[in-house]
């Protein structure tokens, strides 16, 4: 669930950063706009194919956005073992 959620966060944080709009970033990587807002709030959990699609949509390497997810992940973490 964890996984799920930063991921979204992270997708919306770079989408919002290059002025894009979910139907923008929709129709750059050929999926609906459903599908981009569903990932964003954590509900859909996108394959690795899905995520290169949207890398390639936000102009980023894949590499560079699991760096980012990766981050996220590790501050979620650390937060919920402080908070025991």
């Amino acid at each position: 669930m964890i996984i799920k959620r930063t991921i979204g966060k992270t997708l919306k944080a770079l989408r919002l950063k290059q002025g894009l709009s979910q139907e923008d970033l929709a129709h750059e990587c050929g999926v609906d706009r459903s599908y981009i807002s569903m990932i964003e709030v954590g509900r859909n959990e996108p394959s690795v194919t899905k995520i290169f699609d949207l890398c390639k949509g936000l102009k980023i390497k894949p590499s560079d956005f699991f760096k980012v997810v990766e981050a996220e992940y590790q501050k979620l973490l650390q937060n919920s073992e402080e908070d025991e």
